[in-house]
C-alpha cells in the first residue's frame, strides 16, 4: 500500500473512532425522565420528582428495555362514545360544569386529552328510548331530520371541540328503522333485508351531512355495532360477506355520490374472538379491500391479543381500532356506577394488550353515566364509565378509569408511533411509543402485590424507577 493510501486510511479510521466517542459522550448525557403515577390506594394520577436516565453498560437485571428504532403502527388516537346517554348527563348540569367537565376529558393539559370518539346512528341501548331519523315507511328518506340528536348529543359534541382542535369522530349504527328489516323490529337482531341495502347507505349519507351542517365532520363509520348478536336491545345481523357486499356495493358509492368519499369505513365492530375470520370473509368481497378502510373489534369475550396480532399479520395495510369496551355495573353501595383499581386495571391491561398487537386506536363506551349507570333502555343493567354525573348536586366525579385512561391518552401524540420494548418480568405489563415531538412514553402496569425497583434502559442508559404493587406509571422521557 502506498504511503498516501495508508495516510488516507488512519484518516478514516480516525474521523470513524472520533465519532464513535462523540456519540458515547452524547450517550452519556442525563436526559430527563417525567413520572406520572396511579396506585390501588390513590387512583389521582400524580407527578412525582423526575429520574434521570444516566449512562450504565453494565446492569443485566430487573431492566426493562426500550428500543425507539424499531417501529410499528401509527397512533390515531384515544377516546369514547358521545351516546345519547352520556350528552343527557352532560345536559343536566349548568353550564359551568358542563365546560368543566369537557376540559376534563378533552383538554390536554387541564384534562386526558381525548381526540378519537364515538357516537350512534339513531338509537342505541344506552339512548333514552328508541328512535330513528325517519317516519315509517319514508323510503325516500324525506322525513330525514337529525332534531333528536340536536337536544342532547350535538351540543356536548360542540363543547368537545372547544377543547379538542383535532377531535377525529366516527358513527356506528345499531339498527335500521324496523321496516327496513326481516323481523320489522329494531331490536333482537334481524336482518336488513336486500332491497333496501341502498336506501340504508343514503341513511348513513344523510346522517353525515346532517352533522356537517352542525359543523361537526366525521372521520369514519362502521357498517353495524356488534353484527353477529341478537340483543334485547337495537341490533341487526350481518355476515362478513354481508358487511364486505354493502360496503363495497353500496355505503361506498353512496358516501361517494354525496362528497363523503373521504369518510373511513370500518368493518366487524365486535368482540376479538373472531376478528380474523370476519376480516377475511370481509375481505374476500371483490373490490373490498380498496373500499374497506379498516377493522373495529370490541374486548367483551376476553383478551385474544394474538388474533389482533395475526389479523395485522394477514391484513398489514388496515388499521384496527378498539371501537368499544367498557366495565360492568356494580350494586354495591348508593353509587353503582362508581368504579375501582380493579375496573382500572383491566382497562390498562387492555388497551397495553392490544397496542402491542397492533391497534390504532383505543374507544371506551359511555363518558359519563348518572350513578346507576345510564339511563339505558332495552337492557337489564347499565355500565361503569371514566365520569359519573350527580345531576342533583350540579357535580361530577372522575373515577380510577378515567386516571387509567389517561396515563395514555394525556402523553401519547397523535401520530405517535409504537416503539419495541422488553421486561425482565411478565408481572409488569409494558407498552411504549415515540410522539412526533421526539419525546418516549413509556406505560407500566403492575398487576401484582409486589414493589418493583426496574431500571428503565434505553440509549445505553438507566433510570431507576419505583413501580409500587397495584399502580400504573407512565414514563415520559424528554426527546434526544
Amino acid at each position: 500500500m502506498e504511503i498516501k493510501e495508508i495516510i488516507k486510511a488512519n484518516k478514516t479510521i480516525l474521523a470513524g473512532m472520533f465519532l464513535s466517542f462523540a456519540v458515547s459522550l452524547s450517550a452519556q448525557s442525563p436526559l430527563n425522565v417525567k413520572v406520572f403515577q396511579s396506585q390501588k390506594d390513590d387512583p389521582v394520577m400524580k407527578e412525582l420528582p423526575s429520574v434521570q436516565l444516566t449512562s450504565d453498560l453494565e446492569t443485566e437485571n430487573n431492566l426493562i428495555n426500550v428500543y425507539p428504532g424499531i417501529k410499528y403502527q401509527k397512533i390515531l388516537g384515544f377516546g369514547g362514545a358521545f351516546t345519547e346517554t352520556s350528552a343527557y348527563n352532560f345536559m343536566q348540569l349548568s353550564e359551568p360544569q358542563r365546560m368543566k367537565l369537557a376540559e376534563s376529558l378533552f383538554d390536554k393539559n387541564n384534562g386526558i386529552g381525548l381526540n378519537f370518539c364515538r357516537t350512534h346512528i339513531g338509537s342505541a341501548d344506552f339512548s333514552l328510548s328508541e328512535y330513528t331519523y325517519v317516519k315509517d315507511e319514508d323510503k325516500n328518506l324525506k322525513s330525514f331530520t337529525i332534531d333528536r340528536d340536536r337536544k342532547y348529543i350535538v351540543p356536548m359534541i360542540k363543547a368537545a371541540q372547544k377543547y379538542s382542535k383535532d377531535l377525529y369522530l366516527f358513527a356506528s349504527p345499531w339498527s335500521p328503522p324496523a321496516w327496513m328489516k326481516d323481523n320489522n323490529n329494531r331490536i333482537k337482531g334481524g336482518k336488513l333485508l336486500p332491497k333496501y341495502y341502498d336506501t340504508w347507505a343514503q341513511y348513513f349519507a344523510k346522517y353525515l351531512s346532517a352533522f356537517k351542517k352542525e359543523g361537526i365532520n366525521f372521520f369514519g363509520v362502521t357498517v353495524q355495532n356488534e353484527p353477529k348478536a341478537i340483543q334485547t336491545w337495537e341490533s341487526c345481523q350481518f355476515s362478513g360477506t354481508d358487511e364486505g357486499v354493502f360496503a363495497t356495493k353500496n355505503l361506498k358509492p353512496q358516501l361517494q355520490k354525496a362528497g363523503f368519499g373521504d369518510v373511513k369505513i370500518m368493518i366487524w365492530d365486535h368482540n376479538k374472538e373472531r376478528v380474523l375470520d370476519r376480516a377475511k370473509e370481509s375481505f374476500a368481497v371483490p373490490g373490498a379491500k380498496n373500499d374497506i378502510w379498516g377493522i373495529a373489534c370490541h374486548w367483551y369475550s376476553g383478551d385474544h391479543f394474538d388474533a389482533l396480532r395475526m389479523t395485522h399479520e394477514t391484513f398489514p395495510d388496515k388499521p384496527i381500532i378498539l371501537t368499544e369496551f367498557c366495565s360492568g355495573i356494580s350494586k354495591e353501595g348508593p353509587n353503582y356506577a362508581a368504579s375501582n383499581w380493579n375496573d382500572a386495571e383491566m382497562y390498562a391491561n387492555e388497551i397495553i394488550g392490544d397496542f402491542n398487537n397492533y391497534v390504532s386506536a383505543a374507544v371506551d363506551w359511555n363518558l359519563a353515566v348518572d350513578f346507576k349507570g345510564g339511563p339505558f333502555h332495552n337492557r337489564g343493567g347499565g355500565c361503569m364509565a371514566q365520569i359519573v354525573v350527580d345531576a342533583a348536586n350540579d357535580t361530577f366525579s372522575l373515577q380510577p378509569l378515567y386516571y387509567a385512561f389517561g396515563h395514555f391518552s394525556k402523553f401519547i401524540q397523535r401520530g405517535a408511533k409504537r416503539i419495541g420494548n422488553s421486561c425482565y418480568n411478565d408481572l409488569l405489563k409494558v407498552s411504549s411509543f415515540v410522539n412526533p415531538d421526539g419525546k418516549i412514553v413509556v406505560v407500566v402496569l403492575n398487576k401484582s402485590d409486589r414493589n418493583m425497583m426496574p431500571k428503565l434502559r434505553i440509549y445505553n442508559c438507566t433510570a431507576s424507577v419505583k413501580i409500587p404493587a397495584r399502580s400504573l406509571t407512565t414514563l415520559v422521557v424528554e426527546a434526544k
